[in-house]
């Protein structure tokens, strides 16, 4: 499992021109899945970016969590991020997760983050997503478990 977590004063995404999720501060989180990816491996992972400490504090020192500050999240599953560049000019995507696997646990994944006290947000599964975001800060994390 592969995340981009990107700090965010905004975010949101649209599908077909109709805007499906969005967001003020908080989060965007790409989720990639791969074949051996579980719902334990999700709970740890969705654990670790509640309680990560990238917001800043009155210092202006990263040392809060997303639960400190009440933001919010969008997570959008991104297979690409399983892409293997390794041989030619065209990227092959077979380390990433097959829809039937992928689409529940990025499903669960964010319920598990809205439970861990993070509203969160998805966009459409397969579908072409225009996710539109200001990075803040910028910061941007990845996260592999």
């Amino acid at each position: 499992m592969k995340a981009v977590i990107q700090r965010v004063s905004e975010g949101s995404v649209t599908v077909d021109n109709k805007v499906v999720a969005e967001i003020g501060q908080g989060l965007v989180i790409l989720l990639g899945i791969a074949p051996g990816d579980t719902l334990q491996l999700a709970q740890q992972m969705v654990e670790k970016i509640a309680h990560l400490r990238i917001f800043e504090d009155e210092d202006e020192k990263m040392n809060l969590s997303a639960l400190d500050v009440g933001a919010e999240a969008i997570v959008v599953s991104q297979f690409t991020l399983y892409a293997d560049t390794s041989r030619g000019r065209r990227p092959s995507f077979i380390a990433a997760a097959k829809p039937d696997l992928a689409e529940p646990l990025v499903e669960s994944f964010a319920h598990l983050l809205t439970d861990q006290g993070v509203p969160t947000q998805t966009g459409i599964f397969g579908a072409m997503m225009d996710v539109a975001l200001v990075n803040d800060g910028p910061v941007t994390i990845v996260m592999e478990y």
